[in-house]
């Protein structure tokens, strides 16, 4: 099952400015557990998108105003949810944000 780690943290505190995930990561790439992911450029360069009455309305920004910000992701292959919380406890981010941890559903589910 695969699943997205949201990584969010105060975009504004010294503890987020750091420059990748403290070998985080590698561990799991050899695993082969990591599947994608990368780093978001600030929510100062973020444009939300809405379409209402087929009128399309962009605001620059995120859509809310909140103070933790998704700053990063991550596509998962783990065996279940408890693999993934146990990686997911282990993201330096942990320690001075918070990371979503979401199921991703597979494309028959679409159909």
């Amino acid at each position: 099952m695969q699943y997205l780690l949201m990584i969010c943290g105060d975009e504004t505190a010294e503890e987020h400015q750091y420059d990748g995930c403290d070998g985080w990561g590698e561990d799991l790439e050899r695993r082969g557990k990591i599947r994608g992911g990368g780093g978001l450029r600030p929510p100062s360069e973020a444009t939300t998108i809405r379409v209402r009455h087929g009128e399309v309305l962009l605001t620059d920004g995120p859509f809310t105003e909140a103070k933790e910000q998704v700053g990063g992701y991550v596509v998962l292959d783990c065996d279940d949810l408890d693999e993934a919380l146990e990686i997911a406890a282990k993201h330096p981010a942990a320690t001075y944000g918070s990371i979503e941890v979401r199921p991703i559903r597979p494309p028959e589910e679409f159909a």
